[in-house]
């Protein structure tokens, strides 16, 4: 155990419940070494008790020391109390709420009768694909407090597929100096230098730099302050970003590396070309909604009965474009691609992903094999650093009528930088929690506008379809202004567990209408699914225990 202070919204200040004698108590599992809150209290005289004998260990961290000045009291006048205004400044607290780990599960295999609502996502074959055969699909998730009394949070997560989720938990702590005392209207002044801040710690940094698990890490605490932001302004995050003057948009982007292929200025002009037909383009979004296509139907571990029933349980709800798992078996391969394309007919759209299975040499000759289902790309085909890699592919393949997609695994917008000029890809593909939060893809977006290449984002996962879609429509409205070849990733799967889920409507993502970036977790689905303490995980160890 370590003793942090701060709460969960039982208590302000240093200490809990408002006594700054008393402090938390923050368990570590012995399993994973992941901390979670343990719900106990100690006094500080139980803490000196503690000696060298006693079985737990405890830290005081000075950051959390209760012997400190308490939040909001006269000793520290910037810290407000009074009752929250529009002018009143948010300062994020010590309450930096991080549980460990997730892992979440479905409410059912498809096609079956029985309902495995205490099973991980591997058991079901979900999101199984030729390189992750059993993920968990699971999240760090970031909950953002403030001193101002009006109860608004920031919620931020990353994906992760299950073990390393506690890794980046580590991380996120370790960002948290960062974040914690900061006035949130000083942190979107400035946004481009708080980024900066957080991705140039001259030590976190020696561990990416801007990849990895720090990066991960990164975007959950990005993603909470938007959503927080997005909050205080009382609009959904599309629209913020939408209702933005192109300048203060521009100032929200970390242009380092990237000005030999796109600097402020052209950035601002990209914005304020794209200001005609602004508001037509947004009554479109609001009416139809933004294009997707769905990948729920053909993952890799499905057996073909699930695969079929999927397939026309999708064409019945409207999907015309449809995603299928690749690379493992190329006999088995053909096989599937046979039966989906004869399933949804010639006129239908059919992708193709394999998740990075392939050398270059073999992508060009096994996806020359599957061109006669008339793949509009392959995605991922290799590794997701190989930049010259997929030039060579695409190169190949292009004669084909087969264009190259990937973005789902590249580390920052450097990566997508040498992509686009490298004519690497056909599709771009960004996600919105493996770069570093809406401030990267931005830039991204915007490279992608200068080179003329279509964006479909990445989704599914554990909330990527809830944050993306925010993206991708503000992509359509103040950057792109086009739908040509473009659609946006959706994967049927526990948008259940989230209080502002997505809403498809004829396979079209309607825009979110409340206020946020649609991260926020609904608090029954956030405690059964604790790892490993929740009740769905407690029960599920106990049986292979058994």
């Amino acid at each position: 155990m370590v003793l942090e202070g701060g709460g969960t919204g039982e208590g302000r200040g240093r200490g809990v419940g408002g006594d700054p004698e008393r402090v938390r108590l923050v368990e570590q599992c012995p399993r994973c070494g992941a901390e979670t809150w343990s719900g106990k209290r100690v006094s500080q005289g139980s803490l000196s008790r503690a000696g060298p004998s006693s079985p737990s260990k405890f830290h005081n961290f000075p950051e959390f020391s209760s012997a400190a000045t308490p939040p909001g009291c006269a000793a520290n006048p910037r810290r407000l109390r009074a009752p929250p205004s529009p002018c009143a400044p948010r300062r994020v607290q010590q309450t930096w709420w991080l549980p460990s780990a997730w892992a979440w599960c479905t409410a059912g295999s498809p096609g079956s009768q029985s309902t495995t609502c205490a099973s991980p996502t591997s058991l079901g074959g979900h999101g199984s694909d030729a390189m992750h055969t059993d993920p968990d699909y699971s999240a760090a998730y970031v909950v953002l407090e403030t001193d101002v009394e009006d109860g608004l949070k920031g919620y931020g997560i990353t994906f992760t597929l299950g073990r390393g989720t506690e890794v980046v938990v580590c991380a996120v702590n370790a960002l948290a100096p960062h974040v914690l005392n900061k006035d949130l209207g000083d942190i979107v002044g400035d946004f481009r230098g708080f980024y900066r801040q957080l991705t140039s710690d001259g030590q976190l940094r020696w561990i990416g730099p801007e990849k990895g698990v720090v990066h991960l890490a990164t975007a959950a605490v990005l993603n909470a302050v938007w959503d927080l932001w997005a909050k205080q302004e009382g609009k959904p995050l599309w629209k913020l970003l939408v209702d933005m003057d192109p300048q203060t948009l521009v100032s929200c982007i970390d242009f380092r590396y990237i000005t030999d292929v796109l600097t402020e200025e052209e950035a601002c002009e990209i914005l304020r070309q794209s200001q005609v037909g602004k508001k037509e383009r947004e009554e479109q979004m609001l009416a139809h909604g933004y294009p997707a296509y769905t990948t729920s139907c053909a993952w890799l571990g499905y057996p073909d009965a699930t695969l079929k029933q999927l397939c026309s349980e999708a064409l019945k709800d409207g999907w015309t474009r449809f995603k299928v798992k690749v690379g493992a078996d190329l006999q088995d391969d053909i096989r599937r691609c046979r039966l989906i394309r004869n399933m949804i007919g010639p006129e239908k759209t059919l992708m193709m992903d394999a998740n990075q299975r392939w050398d270059v040499p073999e992508a060009v000759e096994w996806m020359t094999k599957l061109a006669e289902f008339k793949p509009l790309w392959i995605e991922e085909p290799t590794s997701p650093d190989d930049i010259l890699g997929h030039a060579a592919i695409s190169k190949a393949l292009a004669p084909l009528g087969i264009g190259v997609a990937t973005g789902e695994q590249c580390h920052n917008r450097v990566i997508f930088k040498q992509l686009l000029q490298a004519k690497a890809l056909k599709f771009l593909q960004i996600d919105s929690c493996r770069l570093g939060s809406v401030n990267e893809n931005l830039s991204v977006l915007l490279m992608a506008k200068k080179f003329d290449i279509p964006v479909c984002p990445h989704a599914g996962g554990v909330g990527l379809c809830e944050l993306v879609q925010h993206l991708i429509i503000f992509d359509f409205i103040s950057v792109s202004a086009s739908l040509q070849d473009r659609m946006c990733e959706y994967v049927d799967h526990l948008h259940e567990h989230f209080k502002y889920p997505v809403l498809i409507r004829e396979a079209s993502y309607m825009p979110p209408k409340d206020a946020g970036y649609s991260t926020e977790m609904k608090e029954d689905s956030v405690k059964r699914h604790r790892y490993p303490d929740g009740e769905v995980w407690k029960k599920l160890l106990t049986a292979q225990g058994n």
